[in-house]
């Protein structure tokens, strides 16, 4: 397939267009949706094949027998991301939130507090506060428009309740890809805390030429003791409404906790995920994932000229993930300003800065995975927007 070519999802109970008229009071005929971190694309045919053959075959049962999906989840990581890992490391979840809640139910307790580096994906805070734990935030700052790490700058919003820090890396909604030193930064943090390390990693094939994404367990090999790796193939081959997700755990008693945990709820993995996953992680995925970030590379370079153009909008150098995060700052307008005229005036849905937590206020995210023609339309709705300031 070709990503140029417009897939309609309008009637497919997708959420990011059927739900575009409730929601943000678009027609999906005229509105854009670039809210929801799905992409336009179909996933490589070597994971269509294999839904097919499943098909084909007509009987749905119990999945058995998964030493080959491990097997592929150890090759994609040794593959890609230079990472040994062992198959008894390795549970499936029902995708990464679902994998953060169960972290939380894992090594936390009710009244508890777990820290998030904000502004950061807005489904964090929502199974912290959900499961009955308190969310700390510790603001990242800016540099050149870039998030950095200051560990020695989050010390004063700590209360001694801190059971967990969850990292998104490569960071979601910024697009960072963590250095190295970054990453021993805040293992460093933890250790000096007592924290439990979870490293959300599902965008950390979704990274952009020149950058080079590090796993924090090849970082920070010295934390093992308190380390939660969580991986998945959902977002990058556009497999999300799957709900499949790894979790990947070295140590032998942060293991037999999380496993308790899983057990407890009675949680087992649906087949056609487990098909999809094996399939996707595969030379056939990796060739796919390759052309991707090359086409989305595209798209980045085309919304950020345009973005340029507009006095007071700011985009940020966009180094991983295909979510652009655009400052309006400049504008000198107030939130309610600048998302209405995006919303009502230009028809696109975004996420709101706001909802990412503190240091967001300011910000909309804008899905750039979708066909160019799509994020062209986008930067010339925004260019009349507010063609009143250029």
């Amino acid at each position: 397939m070709t990503f140029d070519t417009p897939i309609s999802r309008t009637g497919s109970h997708c959420v990011k267009w059927d739900m575009l008229e409730p929601l943000y009071g678009m027609k999906p005929d005229e509105g854009l949706a670039m809210w929801v971190a799905d992409m336009e694309f179909k996933p490589p045919q070597v994971v269509q094949d294999a839904l097919q053959k499943m098909l084909d075959h007509g009987v749905y049962g119990y999945f058995g027998d998964d030493r080959a999906y491990l097997d592929a989840i150890r090759w994609w990581m040794a593959t890609r991301h230079g990472w040994e890992v062992q198959a008894d490391w390795i549970f499936t979840t029902h995708g990464l939130v679902n994998g953060t809640a169960l972290c939380i139910h894992s090594y936390t307790q009710p009244g508890d507090a777990v820290i998030l580096m904000t502004p950061v994906y807005h489904a964090f805070a929502r199974v912290i506060k959900a499961a009955g734990r308190d969310v700390i935030e510790c603001p990242l700052t800016l540099q050149d428009g870039l998030a950095q790490v200051d560990t020695a700058a989050w010390e004063k919003h700590l209360t001694g309740r801190e059971k967990m820090l969850i990292l998104c890396s490569p960071h979601n909604p910024g697009g960072r890809v963590w250095t190295v030193d970054e990453l021993r930064q805040i293992a460093d943090f933890c250790v000096k805390h007592d924290l439990i390390l979870v490293s959300d990693e599902i965008h950390h094939d979704l990274v952009f030429p020149g950058q080079k994404h590090t796993v924090m367990a090849l970082a920070a090999p010295q934390i093992a003791d308190r380390l939660v790796m969580m991986t998945a193939t959902t977002k990058t081959f556009n497999i999300a409404g799957a709900h499949i997700g790894n979790v990947i755990i070295a140590d032998p008693a942060l293991r037999k906790a999380f496993g308790g945990t899983i057990n407890s709820m009675g949680i087992a993995p649906n087949s056609f995920g487990m098909h999809m996953a094996t399939a996707a992680y595969s030379p056939d995925g990796a060739a796919w994932v390759d052309a991707l970030m090359r086409y989305l590379d595209g798209n980045r370079k085309l919304f950020d000229a345009g973005i340029a153009k507009i006095p007071g909008l700011k985009s940020t150098p966009l180094e991983a993930t295909y979510l652009a995060w655009v400052d309006f700052s400049g504008t000198g307008m107030a939130p309610q300003e600048f998302i209405e005229r995006v919303e009502k005036q230009a028809k696109i849905a975004t996420n709101h800065g706001s909802a990412f937590g503190t240091g967001g206020e300011t910000f909309l995210r804008f899905n750039l995975a979708c066909p160019r023609v799509q994020v062209v339309e986008a930067v010339a709705r925004l260019e009349r927007a507010f063609a009143d300031l250029q």
